[in-house]
């Protein structure tokens, strides 16, 4: 059994693969041609690093983003209720 040997970039890469565009680790595994036991490590090694932090902070942002349009429509939810009320009673 040879031993294959990766570059940190690939290693990275392969990593970006799965923290950062979600792909499943096996199908990322089989498709590069590295065992799904490597990815494991190059995932613990690599994955919560510069790619990890920056995936979490989009996310983050995006949470941020999504619940300030949540309430912006909520509100104008409830307005048209209130109008609706007001109308239907004069």
């Amino acid at each position: 059994m040879s031993t294959k040997r990766c570059t940190d970039e690939f290693k990275i890469e392969a990593v970006r693969q799965i923290v950062e565009y979600g792909r499943p680790l096996a199908e990322v595994a089989e498709r590069l041609g590295v065992s799904a036991h490597s990815l494991y490590g190059w995932r613990r090694q690599h994955g919560l690093g510069e790619v990890g932090r920056r995936v979490e902070v989009d996310q983050n942002a995006e949470i941020r983003r999504l619940k300030a349009e949540l309430r912006r429509v909520t509100e104008e939810r409830d307005i048209q209720k209130k109008a609706a009320a007001h109308f239907a009673r004069g």
